[in-house]
């Protein structure tokens, strides 16, 4: 195993070797291969070597006229709102499982975390992610919060109330109505 691993990594790491050979055809075309046909004579073509390029990311823009540098100023964001919930109406999610996404102008910067809280408990370990799937979420009035991090400490916060609605499957009012049982036929000379 160990020499078929040893052999592997020999072969990615060397140079591609390719042989490229040119001939002209029965037409007078000239043409060029990588496998030259039998019984033609074909000269093997020298390659230069390989152009490589050193890709680099290129430096954040600088910033806008006016625009914060400070990550604890008290709004870096102009906007923060939570997505995907209802404003006024209930959350109807029958297996209480929905998906919310924290909304922000401007995209989220480098170095800021998004951390999700639902009624004050946070969902997920804090991460770039702007949105986060809820699972199995009682029934009632809840408070989902997102809050925008840098460093560990909260530089802004968004928080919305909403209610959500789940069926109660063992309600009388779902259940299949009864049957009423068939008559028995009468037995005759009874």
């Amino acid at each position: 195993m160990r020499i078929a691993m040893l052999s592997l990594l020999v072969l990615l790491s060397a140079p591609a070797m390719a042989q490229i050979y040119k001939y002209t055809d029965e037409r007078g075309n000239t043409v060029y291969t990588n496998q030259p046909p039998d019984g033609v004579a074909a000269d093997q073509v020298k390659l230069p070597p390989a152009n490589t390029v050193d890709i680099r990311t290129p430096e954040p823009p600088p910033p806008l006229p006016g625009e914060a540098q400070d990550a604890q100023q008290a709004q870096p964001y102009r906007s923060l709102a939570i997505g995907g919930i209802p404003d006024e109406e209930a959350l109807r999610a029958n297996n209480g499982s929905f998906m919310a996404t924290a909304e922000l102008d401007p995209p989220l910067r480098r170095g800021h975390l998004l951390r999700f809280l639902l009624d004050g408990e946070p969902l997920a370990a804090p991460s770039a992610s702007t949105s986060m799937q809820l699972n199995n979420v009682d029934r009632g009035s809840h408070q989902l919060e997102v809050e925008v991090l840098a460093n560990g400490q909260v530089v802004q916060r968004a928080s919305q109330a909403f209610t959500v609605q789940r069926v109660n499957t063992s309600s009388p009012a779902l259940r299949p109505k009864p049957t009423p049982p068939k008559p028995t036929p009468a037995k005759p000379g009874a």
